[in-house]
Parts: structure tokens; C-alpha cells; sequence
């Protein structure tokens, strides 16, 4: 005759629930950032029968190439990342017709004419990391931000936070982001 044991049984289908529950919970309260990439609003198509190619000057392009080692050039000099921002705001605020009242750059005659007509082009080599690229989109947004939060203390006397629809649109069309990633001819 064989002597058995008795083991108690412990009871986990409660332990089961509790989990079930836990998990639950951290699912509802956990935050998921869907807040990623770049935020762009694509150019709309030219409509049929117009010409949208149109002339720019060239001295209101801003060219920029960051090539396959992640080097960033401007206009044929190596800059660093940290001067994108900085030089960007000098091109487009430079006011070198005199047309922009806004405007408080140094009239160079190589710079650009006003914002309005200023062009960001933007090349990148086919192995440009991606870090590189957001990091120089980045760093031309804050120029863009910067000139226009200046534009809206300067004109309204209140941060862009607190502008009207309008206002707002004003600013942007006093600093309208103009950014080609095509190849300029």
C-alpha cells in the first residue's frame, strides 16, 4: 500500500484576476507619445495650364548640403550644427532690398532680398544619417520660430502663444518657411 501525501492546493485563480486587473490599469494610464517626425505641410500641385516654375534669384537661396560623412555645408564652407540656426537667421532677415520694414539684418548684398523671397534649399547625401537630417530640420525650425516669435513681440507686444488666428497668420507671412529639399539648378 502505497502512502500518499496530501498537498494543499493553493487557489490562484484570484492571483490570476489581480494580474489581469494590473495589467489593465497600466495599459489605461500609460501615455503613448505619438507626437514623432517632422511636421511638414507638402507644397500643393501646380494647377494645369499654369507655370509654377518660376525664377528665383540667386542671391535668395540659402543652400545647405549635408553630405554622406554628416558634414553640413553652407554655401561651399563646412559649418557646425550648432551655427546653422544663427547663419539661417542672418540670410533671411537681412532685408537687403530695403523692402522689409520688419526686418533687422545688415543689408549685405549677397544675403537675401527679404524673407518673403528667401529659399532654404536643403540637399543630403544618400548615407546622411538620419540623426543629421532631423537635427538640421531642427535647427532650421528654430530659426524660423525665433525670427518669428521676435516678429510678434515687435509688432502685436505678446508672445506667438497668445496671437490670434489672424495675428498668427500675419507672422507667418511676414516669415513664411520656405524649404526645398529638391536639387537647384
Amino acid at each position: 500500500m502505497r502512502h500518499s501525501k496530501l498537498v494543499p492546493e493553493v487557489n490562484a485563480g484570484s492571483m490570476a484576476d489581480i494580474a489581469f486587473l494590473l495589467l489593465i490599469f497600466f495599459l489605461v494610464t500609460a501615455t503613448i507619445s505619438s507626437d514623432e517626425g517632422i511636421n511638414r505641410l507638402l507644397p500643393r500641385e501646380c494647377p494645369p495650364g499654369m507655370d509654377c516654375s518660376s525664377d528665383i534669384n540667386e542671391r535668395n537661396i540659402l543652400r545647405i548640403l549635408v553630405n554622406n560623412s554628416d558634414d553640413i555645408m553652407i554655401e561651399n564652407q563646412i559649418v557646425s550644427i550648432e551655427n546653422l540656426k544663427d547663419l539661417t537667421k542672418i540670410f533671411l532677415d537681412n532685408n537687403g532690398d530695403g523692402s522689409c520694414n520688419y526686418c533687422q539684418g545688415l543689408k549685405n548684398s549677397t544675403l537675401s532680398d527679404n524673407p518673403k523671397t528667401a529659399v532654404v534649399s536643403l540637399q543630403n547625401g544618400q548615407r546622411t544619417t538620419y540623426k543629421t537630417y532631423v537635427a538640421v530640420q531642427n535647427e532650421l525650425t528654430k530659426a524660423y520660430y525665433e525670427l518669428r516669435k521676435d516678429y510678434s513681440m515687435k509688432v502685436f507686444r505678446k508672445p506667438a502663444d497668445k496671437l490670434t488666428k489672424t495675428e498668427l497668420q500675419q507672422v507667418k507671412e511676414a516669415y513664411p518657411f520656405i524649404l526645398s529639399e529638391a536639387e537647384t539648378k
